[in-house]
């Protein structure tokens, strides 16, 4: 292993760098990196995965938003000739033009729990770029990616990540294996985008903001948190109690609200 460089996390940035070599291994081992893989790592700290992900694909590409951070990766890996730095806010990257004509982009990372939620909803938007993602995340919001209609997690983040994607929860990653600790737990999740869409939203933009009005007061029903996109009527038309509560409806009842809506929306401009 090469030396890991003396570097002060920054609470901005919301740096916890990974130290466990056995969680390490067992990241590696979950993404299972071929030579023929497109390989992108977000935030690679201190090169604490990079090197592991480096070693067995033979390549790889990192995106970094502390400069400070960069001269030292550039030092560690200068012997691999095929490491790539972007330096830059992966929040504005673009992952589709990264990934050309090219295979689609197996994206890796250690993500900043400030930064997680709208990181996953850029890359979503980013479609067949990207083959599949494996993060470290707070792990309340791995459970609320991977929750069930119904439960206490289920919401507008399970709705939208479970549309595009398969998810999967892999394992939760203690504290003790970060420097500094953070105060809370973390996991590991593999999110795999569909080949296929089980259920196609006409218009996805008018399905997530229908989501986030019916997740606006959780405990309230469809009939009130929707009032003001759909009456109750058309509610029951499609075969959907407005009297229920926006956790019990699963995406494929959502996906129908939005075509409905989609439906609407086109006939009304075309009067």
């Amino acid at each position: 292993m090469s030396q890991v460089p003396v570097h002060r996390a920054r609470k901005r940035f919301g740096q916890n760098f990974l130290r466990d070599p056995g969680i390490i291994s067992r990241i590696v081992r979950s993404v299972a990196p071929r030579a023929s893989d497109r390989l992108v790592e977000i935030g690679p700290g201190q090169g604490a995965l990079t090197e592991p992900l480096l070693d067995a694909a033979g390549h790889l590409e990192v995106i970094e938003l502390d400069r400070d951070l960069i001269p030292g990766l550039r030092v560690q890996f200068f012997n691999y000739p095929d490491f790539v730095i972007h330096e830059g806010d992966a929040l504005k990257f673009d992952f589709a033009a990264l990934r050309g004509e090219g295979p689609a982009l197996r994206v890796v990372g250690n993500l900043p729990y400030n930064i997680s939620t709208p990181l996953i909803v850029h890359l979503l938007s980013m479609g067949d770029a990207i083959g599949d993602m494996h993060f470290m995340l707070q792990k309340e919001v791995v459970e609320r990616l991977a929750a069930q209609p119904g439960g206490p997690d289920w919401g507008r983040l399970s709705v939208m990540a479970q549309y595009h994607c398969r998810v999967d929860q892999l394992f939760v990653v203690p504290p003790e294996a970060f420097v500094p600790r953070p105060k809370v737990d973390s996991a590991i999740v593999r999110l795999t985008p569909h080949a296929q869409l089980p259920h196609i939203a006409q218009d996805t933009q008018v399905l997530f903001d229908m989501v986030r009005t019916a997740f606006g007061q959780r405990r309230k029903t469809l009939r009130n948190n929707l009032k003001g996109l759909i009456p109750a009527e058309q509610l029951e038309g499609l075969g959907i109690d407005p009297g229920r509560r926006p956790q019990t409806l699963t995406v494929e009842e959502y996906v129908r609200i939005a075509n409905h809506l989609a439906a609407n929306n086109a006939a009304s401009h075309e009067e």
